[in-house]
């Protein structure tokens, strides 16, 4: 978002001391650096709403829901709007949670958090979806899908099976289901390879599970990797999450030319057509979709009109802002990123 501005809009971004805030700082972008880490909630609220009442933005928005809960709290009785997005809610109340009173508890943070938001952005209809179900908000929900630019020229790829996870290494990310899909496919496919990018707790498990259905010599667990050369060196992107909202992971592979096989959680039916998609408990579809994406380049998904561009979607972020004035109450402040940030029109 800094990257490409928003527009008419001045944007300064308050978070933890970190890359997010270089990253920012050689963008140009104005950054404060928020302290969380190491210190009581009470002094992390106590330096937001310093800022807030310091910059008296004319919007913030908060991204992430422990910034979200801050801000709530930090923004108590200061006449700021504000705006939040929403990125991921899982579609099983239990996925992170071990209890039924630990699920309502964390569902009623948010449902009396979202009291002091003026407007609210989900990055999918499916996310706009859960958090009115399982939220229960009157809060304005608006739909802002993730956006991706598109390369200058239609990528030109060609066939083949080298399959890709790109996620984190966690039971949710159904990174089990990923390996037995592949196995089918090595067991007709003697040239296939399967790369699992990304770090987490599940790494032991899953070298033990490739060992056992026969396909050791053929997954690589190398930890983190860089998405885009990852991608460029793979024909086929596996993702059958049990919990997506609208992946960037899903999309970037898209926008590159990668075949798709992915679960139909959350907001992936609507940026993947049918082609692409298989039940949690078809491993055999989900292998034959792998096989046909790496072998025919003419049936991989293209990003459909729907997914906004960066500039697109910051556009339509702003649009969101201009609407929060019909709503405008006493309580509102804010955070972007996991963090916090802060607008104010130019």
């Amino acid at each position: 978002m800094a990257r490409v501005g928003l527009p008419g809009w001045r944007l300064v971004v308050t978070a933890p001391e970190g890359p997010l805030l270089q990253r920012l700082r050689d963008l140009g972008c104005p950054v404060i650096p928020l302290p969380i880490d190491g210190v009581r909630t009470a002094a992390s609220v106590r330096a937001l709403r310093h800022t807030l009442t310091r910059l008296r933005p004319v919007v913030a928005h908060s991204h992430l829901a422990k910034a979200d809960i801050l801000l709530a709290l930090a923004g108590a009785g200061l006449p700021v709007p504000l705006v939040t997005t929403e990125h991921h809610i899982p579609p099983d109340r239990f996925m992170f949670h071990s209890s039924l009173p630990a699920a309502v508890a964390m569902e009623t943070v948010h449902r009396v958090r979202l009291t002091r938001f003026q407007q609210a952005i989900a990055v999918s209809a499916s996310t706009r979806r859960d958090m009115q179900k399982w939220w229960h908000t009157a809060t304005p929900i608006t739909v802002v899908l993730n956006g991706v630019d598109r390369p200058t020229a239609p990528p030109v790829r060609p066939s083949g099976l080298r399959m890709l996870s790109l996620t984190r290494l966690s039971p949710e990310k159904n990174l089990d289901m990923t390996l037995r899909v592949f196995a089918q496919v090595a067991e007709s496919h003697p040239e296939a390879t399967l790369t699992v990018g990304g770090t987490g707790p599940e790494l032991d498990h899953l070298r033990t599970m490739a060992r056992d259905l026969g396909i050791g010599d053929r997954v690589e667990f190398p930890g983190f990797v860089d998405a885009d050369a990852a991608m460029a060196e793979h024909d086929v992107l596996l993702q059958p999450s049990k919990s997506d909202n609208c992946s960037y992971t899903l999309l970037d592979a898209v926008a590159s030319g990668m075949g798709v096989a992915a679960s139909p959680i959350g907001g992936n039916p609507e940026i993947l057509p049918e082609r692409c998609i298989a039940q949690l408990d078809d491993d055999g579809g989900l292998a034959r979709i792998a096989v046909e994406q790496g072998l025919d380049p003419t049936v991989r998904p293209t990003l459909p009109d729907a997914v906004p561009t960066v500039a697109q979607m910051a556009k339509r972020i702003t649009e969101v802002y201009v609407r929060r004035s019909a709503s405008n109450g006493p309580n509102s402040a804010g955070s972007r990123s996991e963090t916090n940030g802060e607008a104010d029109p130019t």
